[in-house]
Protein backbone atom coordinates (compact mmCIF):
# COMPACT_ATOMS: atom_id res chain seq x y z
CA UNK A 1 0.00 0.00 0.00
CA UNK A 2 1.50 3.43 -0.84
CA UNK A 3 1.60 6.02 1.67
CA UNK A 4 -1.27 8.16 -0.28
CA UNK A 5 -3.49 5.07 -0.10
CA UNK A 6 -3.01 4.39 3.45
CA UNK A 7 -3.40 7.86 4.59
CA UNK A 8 -6.47 8.35 2.81
CA UNK A 9 -8.25 5.83 4.57
CA UNK A 10 -7.93 8.25 7.74
CA UNK A 11 -10.50 10.87 5.44
CA UNK A 12 -12.80 8.17 5.24
CA UNK A 13 -15.95 7.78 7.37
CA UNK A 14 -14.90 4.78 9.10
CA UNK A 15 -10.67 5.88 9.63
CA UNK A 16 -11.34 9.39 10.31
CA UNK A 17 -13.88 8.00 13.37
CA UNK A 18 -11.18 5.21 14.29
CA UNK A 19 -8.41 7.81 13.97
CA UNK A 20 -10.14 10.49 16.55
CA UNK A 21 -10.84 7.50 18.96
CA UNK A 22 -7.46 6.30 19.37
CA UNK A 23 -5.69 9.55 19.49
CA UNK A 24 -8.34 10.60 22.02
CA UNK A 25 -7.38 7.37 24.74
CA UNK A 26 -3.96 7.87 23.91
CA UNK A 27 -3.83 11.32 24.66
CA UNK A 28 -5.82 11.49 27.67
CA UNK A 29 -4.17 7.98 28.78
CA UNK A 30 -0.37 9.98 27.75
CA UNK A 31 -1.73 13.60 29.91
CA UNK A 32 1.41 15.62 28.39
CA UNK A 33 0.89 19.37 29.03
CA UNK A 34 0.81 21.91 25.95
CA UNK A 35 3.95 22.50 24.70
CA UNK A 36 5.33 19.28 25.55
CA UNK A 37 7.96 17.44 22.99
CA UNK A 38 6.98 14.22 21.53
CA UNK A 39 8.46 11.62 19.63
CA UNK A 40 6.16 9.36 17.73
CA UNK A 41 8.27 6.39 16.69
CA UNK A 42 7.00 4.31 13.22
CA UNK A 43 5.06 7.60 12.82
CA UNK A 44 4.13 6.47 9.14
CA UNK A 45 2.22 9.45 6.94
CA UNK A 46 2.49 11.58 10.33
CA UNK A 47 -1.11 11.02 11.10
CA UNK A 48 -0.90 11.08 14.71
CA UNK A 49 2.56 13.09 14.46
CA UNK A 50 0.41 15.97 12.99
CA UNK A 51 -2.41 15.54 15.82
CA UNK A 52 -0.06 16.27 18.38
CA UNK A 53 1.36 19.05 16.32
CA UNK A 54 -2.14 20.92 16.02
CA UNK A 55 -2.86 20.12 19.99
CA UNK A 56 0.32 22.18 20.61
CA UNK A 57 2.85 19.68 20.66
CA UNK A 58 6.96 20.21 19.17
CA UNK A 59 6.73 16.45 17.57
CA UNK A 60 9.36 14.78 15.72
CA UNK A 61 8.29 11.83 13.70
CA UNK A 62 10.52 8.91 12.57
CA UNK A 63 9.81 5.67 10.35
CA UNK A 64 12.50 3.10 8.85
CA UNK A 65 10.37 3.77 5.01
CA UNK A 66 11.59 6.80 3.24
CA UNK A 67 8.41 6.85 1.67
CA UNK A 68 6.18 7.22 4.63
CA UNK A 69 8.90 9.93 5.68
CA UNK A 70 8.57 12.00 2.26
CA UNK A 71 4.90 12.31 2.87
CA UNK A 72 4.55 12.83 6.25
CA UNK A 73 7.27 15.62 5.35
CA UNK A 74 5.25 17.38 2.39
CA UNK A 75 1.80 17.25 4.76
CA UNK A 76 3.53 18.47 8.15
CA UNK A 77 0.23 20.49 9.54
CA UNK A 78 2.51 22.38 12.52
CA UNK A 79 5.79 22.57 12.13
CA UNK A 80 6.76 18.68 12.84
CA UNK A 81 10.01 17.72 11.72
CA UNK A 82 10.32 13.87 10.22
CA UNK A 83 13.39 11.15 9.77
CA UNK A 84 13.95 8.40 8.45
CA UNK A 85 15.32 6.04 11.83
CA UNK A 86 15.22 2.46 12.98
CA UNK A 87 13.52 2.67 16.19
CA UNK A 88 16.02 -0.17 17.39
CA UNK A 89 18.73 2.34 17.55
CA UNK A 90 17.05 6.02 17.74
CA UNK A 91 19.32 8.77 17.16
CA UNK A 92 19.04 10.82 19.93
CA UNK A 93 20.12 11.43 23.15
CA UNK A 94 18.84 10.22 26.88
CA UNK A 95 15.66 12.17 27.76
CA UNK A 96 15.70 14.42 24.58
CA UNK A 97 11.80 14.52 24.60
CA UNK A 98 9.40 15.27 27.30
CA UNK A 99 7.21 12.15 25.55
CA UNK A 100 7.55 9.08 23.57
CA UNK A 101 4.59 7.67 21.86
CA UNK A 102 4.01 4.98 18.92
CA UNK A 103 0.89 3.73 17.43
CA UNK A 104 0.70 0.19 16.19
CA UNK A 105 3.85 0.04 15.26
CA UNK A 106 5.81 -1.69 17.77
CA UNK A 107 3.67 -4.86 16.23
CA UNK A 108 5.28 -4.56 13.18
CA UNK A 109 8.90 -4.39 14.33
CA UNK A 110 11.55 -7.14 14.85
CA UNK A 111 12.80 -6.28 18.31
CA UNK A 112 9.50 -4.84 20.12
CA UNK A 113 11.76 -4.96 23.79
CA UNK A 114 14.42 -2.96 22.21
CA UNK A 115 12.26 -0.72 20.43
CA UNK A 116 10.67 0.09 23.85
CA UNK A 117 13.92 0.43 25.70
CA UNK A 118 14.80 2.99 23.15
CA UNK A 119 11.96 4.72 23.55
CA UNK A 120 12.08 5.14 27.30
CA UNK A 121 15.63 6.05 26.89
CA UNK A 122 15.05 9.37 25.00
CA UNK A 123 11.66 9.89 27.03
CA UNK A 124 11.71 12.55 29.61
CA UNK A 125 8.78 12.33 31.45
CA UNK A 126 7.10 9.03 29.53
CA UNK A 127 5.65 6.59 27.54
CA UNK A 128 2.30 5.73 25.31
CA UNK A 129 2.16 3.08 23.13
CA UNK A 130 -0.85 1.78 20.90
CA UNK A 131 -1.17 -1.89 20.63
CA UNK A 132 -3.31 -4.46 19.01
CA UNK A 133 -5.59 -6.27 21.22
CA UNK A 134 -5.80 -10.01 21.00
CA UNK A 135 -8.70 -10.45 23.40
CA UNK A 136 -11.05 -8.05 20.78
CA UNK A 137 -13.58 -8.75 18.03
CA UNK A 138 -10.83 -7.38 15.40
CA UNK A 139 -8.07 -9.56 16.71
CA UNK A 140 -11.11 -12.50 15.33
CA UNK A 141 -11.64 -10.78 12.05
CA UNK A 142 -8.12 -9.23 11.14
CA UNK A 143 -5.70 -10.93 13.18
CA UNK A 144 -5.89 -14.90 13.20
CA UNK A 145 -4.48 -16.87 10.83
CA UNK A 146 -1.16 -14.09 10.44
CA UNK A 147 -3.17 -11.37 9.48
CA UNK A 148 -5.29 -10.37 6.55
CA UNK A 149 -4.44 -7.05 4.84
CA UNK A 150 -3.03 -4.22 6.35
CA UNK A 151 -2.63 -6.67 9.52
CA UNK A 152 -0.65 -9.14 7.99
CA UNK A 153 2.23 -9.84 10.15
CA UNK A 154 1.41 -7.86 13.36
CA UNK A 155 2.05 -9.17 16.63
CA UNK A 156 -1.53 -8.57 19.15
CA UNK A 157 -0.67 -8.38 22.55
CA UNK A 158 -3.23 -8.56 25.94
CA UNK A 159 -2.88 -6.62 28.17
CA UNK A 160 -0.78 -8.73 30.31
CA UNK A 161 1.61 -9.35 27.93
CA UNK A 162 2.05 -4.91 27.22
CA UNK A 163 2.28 -5.17 30.97
CA UNK A 164 5.37 -8.11 30.82
CA UNK A 165 6.57 -5.64 28.01
CA UNK A 166 7.09 -2.89 30.11
CA UNK A 167 8.38 -5.11 33.04
CA UNK A 168 12.09 -3.74 34.50
CA UNK A 169 12.47 -0.75 32.17
CA UNK A 170 12.56 2.42 34.59
CA UNK A 171 8.70 2.91 34.61
CA UNK A 172 5.97 3.87 37.01
CA UNK A 173 2.67 1.07 37.35
CA UNK A 174 1.23 1.22 33.36
CA UNK A 175 -2.06 2.42 32.57
CA UNK A 176 -3.99 0.42 30.26
CA UNK A 177 -7.30 0.84 28.91
CA UNK A 178 -9.14 -0.22 25.03
CA UNK A 179 -10.98 1.47 22.49
CA UNK A 180 -12.93 0.76 19.30
CA UNK A 181 -14.97 -2.38 20.44
CA UNK A 182 -16.54 -2.13 17.20
CA UNK A 183 -14.30 -1.52 14.30
CA UNK A 184 -16.70 -1.05 11.62
CA UNK A 185 -17.20 2.32 12.16
CA UNK A 186 -20.91 2.69 11.67
CA UNK A 187 -23.65 3.98 14.19
CA UNK A 188 -23.86 1.13 16.30
CA UNK A 189 -20.13 0.97 16.87
CA UNK A 190 -19.97 4.50 17.79
CA UNK A 191 -23.35 4.28 20.11
CA UNK A 192 -21.41 1.34 21.88
CA UNK A 193 -18.15 3.02 22.18
CA UNK A 194 -20.19 5.89 23.98
CA UNK A 195 -21.57 3.54 26.82
CA UNK A 196 -18.34 1.23 27.08
CA UNK A 197 -16.10 1.92 29.53
CA UNK A 198 -11.94 2.39 28.37
CA UNK A 199 -11.43 0.44 31.20
CA UNK A 200 -13.03 -2.45 29.86
CA UNK A 201 -10.16 -4.34 27.82
CA UNK A 202 -11.81 -5.67 25.03
CA UNK A 203 -11.41 -3.50 22.15
CA UNK A 204 -9.32 -3.29 19.11
CA UNK A 205 -7.17 -0.96 20.57
CA UNK A 206 -5.06 -0.96 23.34
CA UNK A 207 -3.34 1.85 25.11
CA UNK A 208 -0.75 1.75 27.49
CA UNK A 209 1.33 4.66 28.96
CA UNK A 210 3.60 5.00 31.81
CA UNK A 211 5.67 7.70 33.48
CA UNK A 212 9.52 7.79 34.09
CA UNK A 213 10.13 6.86 37.46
Amino acid sequence: MSPQEYDAWYASSRGAWIGETEYALLRRLLGAERRASVLDVGCGTGYFSRRFARDGHPVTGVDLDPAMVEFARTHAAAGETYWVADAHALPFGDRSFDYCVSVTALCFVRDERKALEEMVRVAHRGVALGLLNRHSLLYWQKGRHGGSGTYRGAHWHTAREAQSLLAGLPLDTPRIRSAVFLAAGGAGSRRLEAQVSNRVLWGGFLAVAAARS
